[in-house]
């Protein structure tokens, strides 16, 4: 246990990361028309992936820590609700594969900037300051 969060932190940053990148290369595909190309895919399963890894790592975490008497603690479960709703938007551009160009760009970027948002209010249901490492 004592490696899970350390390991849940850095990924979150991993995720900070793809996610800035993901939201550039949306930005100007969508201003820019270009075609949904294969960077563009590869940012959004980056993506997704990530925020299944984080949501793989804290479960663990929540889990194992939690048989220690940490189940009771509200923060815990609002966070663990807020991440995994994020997590579930964080997916959300796998689904608009049949979408024109322009509208994926659009959607994928609303949905990774939801996303971050709630991951945002995740963490600062959190005790303490959570965003430095």
């Amino acid at each position: 246990m004592n490696l899970l969060l350390p390991l849940h932190s850095i990924v979150r940053w991993a995720i900070v990361v793809v996610a800035l990148a993901a939201l550039v290369r949306f930005a100007l595909g969508l201003i820019q028309q270009q075609a949904y190309d294969k960077a563009a895919r590869g940012l959004a399963s980056a993506f997704s992936g990530l925020m299944d890894t984080q949501a793989l790592l804290g479960l663990l975490f929540f889990i194992l820590s939690g048989m220690a008497g940490g189940f009771a603690l509200r923060y815990r479960w609002e966070h663990l609700s807020a991440m995994l709703v994020a997590v579930i938007v964080g997916h959300l551009p796998s689904m608009w594969k049949t979408l024109p160009d322009g509208q994926r760009y659009r959607n994928g970027l609303i949905a990774i900037l939801a996303a971050l948002l709630l991951v945002f209010l995740g963490v600062a249901t959190l005790p303490g300051n959570r965003w430095l490492p």
